[in-house]
This record gives C-alpha cells, sequence and structure tokens, in this order.
C-alpha cells in the first residue's frame, strides 16, 4: 500500500466516505419511524430534501480534526462535538447532556466515563460516525484501528463502543485500500482479527457465517438491528451488510434499510465503507441530501 505523506489522496479518500455517510445517514432517517414504512417494501424515495442527523454532525467533526492534526486530537474532538452540536439532529439524551456541559466548561474525560453509572456508553455513537476515519487510513488498517478507538472515548468509553467504532475503521480502511478485501468474507475476516475480543467481534464471527443468506431480517433477528442502540446490536448487521454488496452502493443502502431498528445510524455505517471502497450514491440521492456543513473539510 502506498503512503500518502501530504494527506491530499486522504482527504479525497475520506471525503467520498463522508459524503456517502451523510446519503445513507439522511435518506435511512426518513423511514426511521415506523418500521416497515410502506415506500421501503417498493424501494420508493421520500419526496423532498433530505436532512442528515448527528451521525453525519459528528463524522464532519471526526474529519475536520483529521484535516487539522492528521491524527486524532481528543481535546479538539471533543471541542468540534460540543461547538458544532445541534440539539436538533438526533442525539441521544447522554450525549446531548455530555456535549452540553463540554461547552460550559467541563472536562470530557470525566463527563464522558461517569455515563451509565460509570460505565461509560456502549451506544452507537462512536461506530456511526469513524467510516471517514477509516477511508483516511487506508494505507495502515491498524492505524485507523488505534485511531478509532482513540476518537471514541470523547463520548463512549464502554469497551464494545470502542470495539464497534475499531471495527467500522477497520472496514472502511480495508474497504478503500488499494487492492483491498476482493469479497465479503475476506473483509470480515480482516476486520475480526484487528479489533479486540468482544461481544462486537463474536458478532462479526455470526456475520461471516451468515454471508450467504439472503433474507436480512433472518439475519438482523440474529446480529441486531440497532433497536437497542448499542454496538454490540448494531455493528456485526451493519458490516454483514456492506459485506454483502461492496460495490453497488444502493443495493447496500436498500439491504439495510429494510430492516427497521436504527435505520439513519445502519445506513450511515453502511454507507461510509461502500463509498470507501468507491462506490457512489445515485445522483439524484445526493442530489437530494442536505449539503454538508460549511465548516466541514472541503476537497
Amino acid at each position: 500500500m502506498t503512503h500518502d505523506p501530504t494527506g491530499a489522496g486522504r482527504l479525497e479518500r475520506a471525503l467520498s466516505s463522508l459524503r456517502g455517510l451523510a446519503v445513507g445517514d439522511a435518506l435511512g432517517s426518513q423511514f426511521f419511524v415506523p418500521d416497515n414504512h410502506p415506500l421501503l417494501g417498493e424501494r420508493a424515495l421520500p419526496p423532498g430534501r433530505w436532512q442528515w442527523t448527528d451521525d453525519t454532525e459528528m463524522a464532519c467533526s471526526v474529519l475536520a480534526v483529521l484535516a487539522a492534526h492528521h491524527r486524532v486530537d481528543q481535546d479538539a474532538l471533543a471541542r468540534s462535538f460540543a461547538e458544532h452540536h445541534d440539539f436538533d439532529r438526533g442525539y441521544g439524551p447522554a450525549v446531548n447532556r455530555l456535549l452540553r456541559l463540554v461547552r460550559e466548561g467541563g472536562d470530557w474525560r470525566e463527563l464522558a466515563s461517569a455515563l451509565f453509572q460509570g460505565q461509560g456508553s456502549w451506544g452507537n455513537g462512536a461506530a456511526m460516525r469513524i467510516a471517514p476515519l477509516g477511508a483516511w487510513y487506508a494505507d495502515d488498517p491498524e492505524q485507523a484501528t488505534h485511531q478509532a478507538e482513540i476518537s471514541a472515548y470523547p463520548t463512549h468509553q464502554h469497551p464494545e463502543a470502542v470495539a464497534g467504532a475499531m471495527a467500522v475503521a477497520a472496514a472502511a480502511a480495508l474497504a478503500a485500500a488499494p487492492g483491498g478485501p476482493g469479497g465479503g468474507a475476506e473483509l470480515l475476516d480482516q476486520v475480526s482479527a484487528l479489533i479486540p475480543r468482544s461481544a462486537v467481534a463474536a458478532g462479526l464471527r455470526r456475520a461471516r457465517d451468515m454471508l450467504d443468506y439472503e433474507d436480512a431480517s433472518t439475519v438482523a433477528a440474529v446480529l441486531g438491528r440497532g433497536r437497542r442502540t448499542s454496538a454490540p446490536d448494531t455493528v456485526p448487521f451493519a458490516l454483514w451488510s456492506a459485506a454483502r454488496h461492496l460495490d453497488d452502493y444502493a443495493a447496500a443502502f436498500w439491504n439495510t434499510a429494510q430492516v427497521g431498528g436504527d435505520v439513519d445510524t445502519n445506513c450511515a455505517i453502511v454507507g461510509g465503507i461502500v463509498a470507501a471502497r468507491g462506490s457512489r450514491p445515485p445522483a439524484e440521492w445526493s442530489a437530494r441530501t442536505e449539503e454538508l456543513p460549511d465548516w466541514a473539510p472541503r476537497g
């Protein structure tokens, strides 16, 4: 793999992943309530303009910090999360409170570690935002997992949430790498080798064993679909879906969205990974998706 010391190629790859994440997030959010939205069965596009959610907003911060520091600076990342926090983007209550307190001068280390009786959050928020970081480190998947681990702590300190972020970053890095995995089984095997022992890792092994299943709902019933918004309940299914459709963005989206659950986050993760691979959203989907914020990096 070729090292890119200037970061120009890294930024281009990461922006492609970010745009894919944003479309998946924005379109997926149109189907969030209720499950089994009637348009899903028809694979029909909802009318109007599609707004992205906290998934995209936080992913923009991740990429902004990488562009400025060429690594994850946790303090800068926490500041960016807090400064750009838009309450109306669908954040969970715990993160809403944490980011408000950080904005008011609180220490993210103390605040994040104190969540959920001192266990830290095991939610899927650290995973939903991290695919562009994986694309940034396509020349070094091990560094992708290391930087993803660092990136999780300002909001999510439970080991499962960290493992989920590492898994998504590894998948995006491997998908984006020249000469990367030739298929889904190879991708999931390589991701599993890069992350720590965890419920997320166990879910990925089950996902690997279910790659020949055609019915996404059956797979989601086993792996989870994000209804608990935890990393173990979200990441294995999302990576199964991405692995099944690495080179077809639209198929990956519909395969993911049809099972319901945390649709915007599931589709953000999948969209970020397959876009890192080079599979772009259909042009109409991109045109219907809200523009990225003015403060987000540009190519």
